[in-house]
């Protein structure tokens, strides 16, 4: 796949992970469907066991942004490390594909945890299990989540 191809491919995962979380939610899971369907790789058990990473896991937003933690995924899901293989060293270059990741999300975003990203796109952090709260996170946000989502979609499909 020539270079071209390669960015309509991340800008069409881009478009699918900004749709799925605008109309579904959970972040990971919207970053990883999205790789699914534009380069494949990832399985559908992959995609289920993402889901209580949203919202910084468990919906408790303390921890990685699930987007981002979705994206890690689907980079660990090409370079990482199998159960067979153990014995056979720590599989660095996938670290360092994640740690570029990182680096790059929290240049963009301005921090790497749910929270760091709700200060940043409404100037406060919301408690997701107070229904009242989400509701207002869910306004206050807008469409800055699905962005986000869509943005490491696509910095993942370039780095895979």
């Amino acid at each position: 796949m020539n270079a071209i191809e390669k960015h309509a491919l991340a800008d069409q995962a881009y478009e699918t992970a900004v749709c799925y979380e605008l109309d579904f939610g959970c972040c990971p899971q919207c970053v990883l469907s999205a790789v699914q369907e534009t380069v494949g790789l990832v399985d559908d058990q992959t995609i289920k066991a993402a889901h209580g990473l949203a919202g910084g896991g468990g919906l408790m937003g303390e921890g990685t942004c699930g987007a981002l933690t979705g994206g890690l995924m689907a980079l660990s899901v090409k370079k990482g490390r199998g159960r067979d293989q153990f014995q056979k060293g720590r599989f660095i270059n996938n670290y360092d594909k994640g740690r570029k990741l990182v680096e790059k999300f929290r240049k963009e975003f301005g921090g790497i945890t749910c929270q760091d990203l709700q200060k940043k796109f409404t100037g406060k952090t919301y408690d997701m299990w107070n229904a009242e709260e989400y509701a207002m996170f869910n306004k206050d946000r807008g469409y800055k989540c699905a962005h986000a989502t869509g943005t490491v979609t696509k910095w993942v499909v370039e780095m895979l």
